[in-house]
């Protein structure tokens, strides 16, 4: 595992006027668990070769949710990575990767709920969405992955206080 590269990421906290996060829950295809902590993430993927990150997070968000209507408003000053856990290694990420080196971005909502309409983004990630307290993020997220939210929700917090 160790000889393992870190798949290139991006992740994009969603603020909206009110200071809550928008989380999607994970479709069953992709899912770890289905409606049990775990199955509710933020918008995240990987960066394609000669991609930069804040182009790929926004190409992410707009494949994952259809949200267009943002504005950057914070970025994590460092990588932020996880190890898969032993029992998926070789498995997830393609069998190619010990786990993920993410750059995360904070983006502040212009937009209108109703323009969020996961049927008609590009990619199956999510089936159902919400508006979540930022503090609520890492119990939903996948065991693993709960540092990474912890160091995201401690990085943005200033900007999820009601606008």
């Amino acid at each position: 595992m160790a000889k393992l590269p870190y798949r290139p990421c991006v992740g994009i906290m969603v603020i909206n006027r009110f200071g809550k996060v928008w989380i999607g829950r994970r479709t069953r295809i992709r899912a770890v668990q289905v409606d049990e902590p775990g199955s509710w993430q933020m918008p995240q993927g990987g960066i394609d070769e000669g991609e930069d990150p804040l182009p790929a997070a926004l190409r992410e968000l707009e494949e994952e949710t259809g949200i267009t209507d943002i504005e950057i408003v914070g970025e994590t000053p460092d990588w932020l990575t996880y190890d898969l856990p032993e029992e998926l290694v070789g498995k997830a990420l393609k069998g190619k990767y010990r786990g993920q080196k993410q750059k995360w971005f904070a983006a502040r909502f212009t937009g209108k709920d109703t323009d969020i309409d996961l049927a008609k983004a590009a990619d199956d990630e999510f089936d159902d969405w919400r508006w979540e307290k930022a503090s609520a993020l890492p119990d939903l997220i996948v065991a693993f992955k709960r540092p990474v939210y912890e160091q995201v929700v401690a990085a943005f917090a200033h900007l999820t206080k009601p606008a």
